[in-house]
């Protein structure tokens, strides 16, 4: 009589397992003939942790960890610190919209590199300076958009407000500085946070180091083996001052495009659509290749369609469109670039915020009459700024508002520049990255029009319809 295997499929809920033993219980199935429920009944927690002591952090099988997953809450926190905290690709973040949300006058960070120096009282009024007219902003430009979106019959103050808060609030955030408190929630698993605490303990700011001793703290509570050996690492220290030393020597670039294609392999589309067709066959990528370049035009594009065609609203590209990749180098205010990071499958390397590339004035500030006041505040940043950068650029860099300029380079596949662009010409997006996405979209079509022809992209703006809407300056 045939043996009979009835299909299961359950959680070990972490209400009655620790994330430890849920690692370990995942980590024996490899080698146990006993279904998960069983193996998990045979642990304790203290067998847990002799396990990862053993195997994970004794022989180095670092996968084990990544099925203990942990939340930590991360409150009043530096938007610059959220940098670090955000920089791990593997995790899940939720933190404090500055869309959404409206900064109290005394919500900044005050670093104790500062504290009790000769330049605190510089820090301090140049943030007080931006926060001041951060809060007198909102009336003005809040009047300009209730203009712009009159209340409706019947509709409250209150939901009105709701209604249109991000329209006045986008606009006013550009005066709000790195060091501008925030909440963050991440969700990841303990491999993840043992990288994220090495990175934290090794930063240049005293406030990020201090947030990785707490983090290691908090994580220990339900994953005391996993991430206990997380130390700080002198490669990346040493590794970050010696470029710095040889960085120094470059000149800084006063200006330059906001979008420059770097790299790009032209025969992309080709290996594109021959990996398409490699996944349903049995022949080599090699022949695929071959096949497809001995296409004509129109057999090459039937093909993309047949790839592409069926796209929905939110249908995600097939992954052999990540064999297309590109390499940008972007200039854009800090509040683009805090939701371009959120785009964590592209590589990103942005450089230190500094606040020597100007800075973008939106139109709806210029509109409210608020533009002296708005440059005032700016400039003192930047004047404040200039000056800390001397003594410790890390530190001044909490002083640069959303509006100021910063480059960054980003390499990323067409999975991703679908992804992105898609996501982020939305018109509820914010208007610093739309412009940003629909420009992007257009150079690769520009470069790949086969592929990328099927970007779902908003028909009736562009990037300089955008630009020409939102900004006076950029």
């Amino acid at each position: 009589m045939t043996e009979t295997f009835k299909r299961e499929i359950y959680l070990l809920r972490p209400k009655k397992l620790s994330p430890e033993t849920i690692a370990v219980t995942f980590a024996k199935t490899s080698r146990s003939p006993l279904s998960f429920r069983e193996i998990a009944a045979e642990l304790s927690d203290e067998q847990s942790s002799e396990f990862h002591e053993k195997w994970v952090v004794g022989y180095g099988h670092a996968s084990v960890a990544e099925h203990a997953v942990l939340h930590i809450a991360f409150e009043n926190v530096s938007r610059l610190a959220i940098e670090c905290i955000e920089s791990n690709r593997l995790a899940s973040y939720t933190e404090k919209s500055t869309r959404y949300q409206k900064w109290d006058l005394k919500g900044y960070c005050i670093p104790e590199e500062v504290r009790g120096t000769q330049y605190e009282s510089l820090y301090t009024d140049a943030c007080d300076a931006l926060f001041s007219a951060y809060q007198e902003s909102l009336e003005p430009v809040k009047a300009v958009v209730q203009e712009m979106i009159p209340q409706r019959e019947g509709e409250s103050d209150a939901r009105w407000d709701g209604r249109i808060r991000s329209e006045y609030v986008d606009a006013c955030r550009f005066l709000l500085p790195a060091a501008s408190l925030a909440n963050v929630g991440m969700t990841a698993n303990a491999r993840t946070f043992e990288h994220a605490i090495r990175k934290m303990l090794s930063h240049p700011l005293e406030e990020v180091r201090s947030i990785g001793e707490q983090v290691k703290a908090v994580a220990r509570q339900e994953t005391p083996t996993l991430v206990k050996y997380a130390e700080r690492v002198p490669y990346q220290i040493e590794t970050q001052k010696a470029l710095e030393e040889r960085a120094g020597a470059l000149p800084a670039a006063s200006g330059g495009e906001m979008l420059e294609l770097l790299a790009y392999d032209q025969g992309a589309e080709m290996r594109v659509l021959a990996a398409a067709l490699y996944t349903q066959s049995g022949c080599s990528f090699v022949t695929a290749l071959e096949h497809v370049r001995s296409l004509d035009a129109e057999a090459q594009k039937s093909l993309a369609h047949e790839l592409l065609g069926r796209l929905e609203k939110f249908d995600v590209p097939l992954r052999a469109v990540e064999h297309a990749v590109y390499t940008f180098d972007a200039i854009m205010d800090q509040g683009a670039y805090f939701e371009l990071k959120r785009h964590r499958m592209m590589t990103q390397t942005p450089q230190i915020l500094r606040a020597d590339l100007g800075y973008a004035v939106p139109r709806k500030i210029a509109q409210a009459g608020f533009e002296s006041r708005y440059r005032e505040a700016m400039d003192q940043a930047a004047e404040a700024y200039s000056r800390l950068a001397e003594w410790n650029p890390h530190v001044a860099a909490y002083l640069v508002p959303n509006g100021f300029n910063r480059r960054v380079l980003m390499t990323l596949n067409l999975r991703e520049v679908f992804h992105f662009c898609e996501l982020r010409a939305e018109r509820n997006a914010h208007f610093s990255i739309r412009r940003i996405a629909m420009r992007m979209a257009e150079m690769v079509q520009s470069v790949h029009p086969l592929l990328a022809a099927y970007l779902r992209m908003p028909e009736e703006e562009t990037w300089g319809s955008i630009e020409v809407e939102h900004f006076t300056q950029v």
